[in-house]
């Protein structure tokens, strides 16, 4: 009974935690939307894949969102026709390149400057690696989920009978089951009746921009409380002597925090914090490792992206940053 009550109290800690992080993501992902012309917003995107992820990666700084919030505003970069490595550049940086979470790493680990800088070294680096790797895809469909692929610009075919983009209809990409179209009648690639959303009365886009925060509020609410019911059980069954035992050698050491960071998906702008705490027992390298993986990849975050991919291509993204993140924080680990 007081496991499932400390389960139940964490379950509501990581919700309480990430929430206001979510709802920021959803509300940028509106203003994308809404306040951004999307024709102008693509034309100023690097076309160079290697250039375009290192701009999406650094676009944190932007929209300082967690890795709660950043799911929405990168799927809404991909609705929009921005280029994949931009997307997936800002959705695998932006958690740690922000100004909040470097600010907050500082508070913490003040006394070891070179983890607030490795840190945020180690993540750009990752990132832009991984989207560069993804920019090979030239036709993202069959990663993506359906109702995601059907809404890319240069995917979609509309027709006489259906004017209305897919991103602009009201359902669940989660399901892949749109419903009918958002209030507005006739809106066409281009805008409404061929003029441009960007140039609609403020009355009209604060309307859209509640039924798009609502949408997927509702889509990516109910992922984001499985992945936190999900760590809370873990946190509570795994025991942390367990976790620390693993804490003496420089690889077992590595791996043992990044598989934490992985299970206990706590925010990136307060998981420094956390690491601080297990300082006096594991290795310098291991509490970087939690720092750069934490953020890009775990349970919370995994739940959300399949809302944008297909598990395939999350497994790779998990893959890729994992290897990259123990390579890296070895190195460091022995060498400096």
């Amino acid at each position: 009974m007081n496991q499932l009550h400390n389960a139940f109290t964490l379950f509501l800690s990581l919700l309480v935690e990430a929430m206001p992080f979510l709802l920021l993501g959803v509300l940028l992902s509106g203003l994308l939307l809404l306040w951004i012309d999307e024709r102008q917003l693509i034309a100023v995107m690097p076309k160079n894949p290697i250039l375009g992820a290192f701009v999406g990666s650094c676009a944190g700084f932007l929209f300082p969102v967690c890795e709660c919030g950043n799911v929405p505003v990168a799927r809404r970069l991909l609705m929009q026709g921005v280029p994949a490595p931009v997307a997936v550049g800002f959705l695998l940086a932006a958690p740690t390149i922000n100004p909040i979470v470097i600010w907050s790493t500082w508070v913490a680990f003040r006394d070891q400057p070179e983890i607030v800088v490795l840190r945020v070294v180690f993540s750009l680096s990752i990132a832009t690696i991984i989207a560069s790797v993804f920019s090979v895809q030239s036709n993202l469909k069959p990663i993506l989920q359906p109702a995601i692929a059907c809404a890319l610009p240069q995917m979609k075919t509309q027709t006489a009978e259906d004017e209305t983009p897919t991103l602009l209809k009201s359902g669940t990409f989660w399901l892949g089951q749109p419903q009918p179209a958002m209030s507005a009648v006739g809106i066409t690639g281009g805008g409404i009746m061929g003029q441009s959303i960007t140039s609609k009365p403020l009355s009209f886009k604060l309307r859209m921009l509640l039924e798009n925060t609502v949408q997927e509020l509702r889509e990516l609410g109910g992922v984001l409380i499985l992945g936190s019911a999900i760590a809370a059980a873990i946190q509570v069954l795994v025991p942390r002597e367990l976790i620390l035992s693993l804490g003496q050698g420089p690889i077992a050491s590595i791996l043992a925090m990044m598989v934490l960071a992985a299970l206990v998906s706590i925010c990136s702008t307060v998981d420094s914090f956390f690491a601080l705490s297990f300082a006096t027992t594991f290795t310098s390298g291991s509490l970087l490792a939690f720092l750069v993986f934490g953020p890009m990849i775990d349970l919370k975050g995994i739940g959300l992206m399949l809302s944008i991919f297909k598990p395939r291509a999350v497994f790779y993204l998990f893959g890729l940053a994992a290897q990259m993140t123990f390579i890296m924080t070895l190195l460091y680990t022995y060498f400096f």
